[in-house]
């Protein structure tokens, strides 16, 4: 599969890409009502942040005891019932009265559920396509969702002014429930993909799991950490240059589209197992050169630049999934998500605390070469074939780690 015309006639996609769009877009628009109405109310900008970006840190919790739910749950029954809890607990969040902590009661539930969804969405995704078509997909839905956030800040911002904070979160959660209706009429009905009960137990026995082998763990730390390093320079863009950080992430946002463009749709597939490394250090290389506060429109384009080495995603997703049985895809990809959104987190407390400590250019540096220095370290092994035995593969049915699979 190499054409976009092929991805959109593909049966079921055009639903779950309308279902990814509308989840992207509902969630923008209502985080950036809910951090000005806590802004309003507490006048905290940490608490307005932690409300527009903390629920991502209630991944963790998530990731150990739902993720095991990305397999064990049908597909289309799991994403319109997600749908439908975000659209009546973002409703919630609208009504006047409750006190703040309550807010963050409800985003840390949602927040927790969200977990396994990625995994679910992803899995589908992989059940949708074939197998040389999963990276083509993967790149529109990442295209999808970065033209969905500039596009929900966009309006989230026109709504808030012309309707209000809490009128702007009802427009989130009527967004929720139309994903809901799209998933629950669009998707077929599918069988879940592993059997079982989903538990905290299977979550940490399948994680353990997937984690047990080196081919699959470096893929892992690779998705993860040099991503929320440079997330955290993205985080400081706002300190960096107030004025302009809406420039700088609308930059951000199109480097990010021009590499998935490219890597999803031009790169042949036989280069595109040797970018992952090379993808990895061009994402953060840029950045050191915000040190030297040169001129904006220098600035943007080192931003931009940047950007495009977030396609590395789209490489170690391929890798991940040729390393992964079928019956884990879902929770392999959603544990992939989970971390991605855990270190993305950590890695803007990290930047606003060297920034705090030094100064916001030289944060943006230290990140930068972090960055490098895990990307380093890690390309020998993802470099590196799976061993025969130690990295291959195990069944989802196996008892327990380290019992012998056939």
């Amino acid at each position: 599969m190499r054409t976009y015309r092929e991805l959109f006639r593909t049966q079921e996609f055009t639903p779950l890409f309308l279902l990814s769009a509308g989840h992207v877009g509902a969630q923008t628009v209502s985080g950036l009502a809910l951090g000005t109405l806590i802004y309003s109310a507490t006048g905290s900008p940490l608490l307005s942040a932690l409300a527009m970006f903390g629920p991502s840190l209630a991944q963790v919790l998530g990731a150990t005891t739902l993720l095991s739910a990305a397999d064990r749950l049908p597909p289309r029954a799991t994403l319109a019932g997600t749908s439908l809890l975000f659209g009546l607990g973002t409703a919630a969040l609208a009504v006047p009265g409750p006190p703040v902590w309550a807010s963050f009661a409800v985003l840390f539930l949602l927040g927790t559920v969200a977990s396994p969804v990625g995994g679910v969405r992803y899995g589908l995704l992989n059940e949708i396509l074939e197998r040389d078509g999963y990276l083509l997909g993967r790149s529109v839905l990442n295209m999808c969702a970065g033209t969905a956030q500039i596009g929900g800040y966009a309006l989230g911002g026109v709504l808030v002014t012309t309707l209000s904070p809490r009128g702007t979160l009802l427009a989130g959660a009527a967004l929720h429930l139309a994903t809901a209706v799209v998933a629950r009429l669009g998707l077929g009905g599918r069988p879940p993909r592993a059997t079982g009960r989903p538990s905290a137990a299977a979550t940490w026995r399948t994680n353990a799991l997937l984690l047990s082998s080196r081919a699959r763990r470096a893929v892992y730390l690779a998705l993860w950490i040099p991503n929320g390093l440079i997330v955290g320079c993205e985080s400081l863009f706002v300190a960096y240059a107030p004025r302009y950080a809406g420039l700088l992430f609308a930059c951000a946002a199109c480097g990010m589209l021009a590499g998935d463009v490219t890597v999803g749709r031009l790169v042949p597939a036989r280069w595109r197992g040797r970018l992952g490394v090379p993808l990895l250090l061009l994402l953060a290389l840029p950045y050191p050169l915000l040190a030297l506060r040169p001129a904006l429109p220098l600035v943007a384009a080192a931003v931009a630049v940047a950007s495009v080495g977030f396609a590395a995603s789209l490489v170690l997703q391929e890798r991940l999934m040729s390393l992964t049985p079928g019956e884990l895809n879902g929770h392999a990809l959603g544990l992939h998500t989970s971390g991605m959104l855990t270190m993305q987190g950590v890695g803007a407390a990290l930047a606003g605390g060297v920034a705090q400590l030094t100064s916001v250019p030289a944060a943006t540096a230290v990140m930068a070469a972090l960055s490098v220095t895990v990307t380093l370290t890690l390309a020998p092994g993802l470099r590196r074939e799976p061993a025969a035995g130690g990295d291959t593969p195990r069944p989802a049915t196996a008892p327990r780690p380290g019992t012998p699979a056939p």
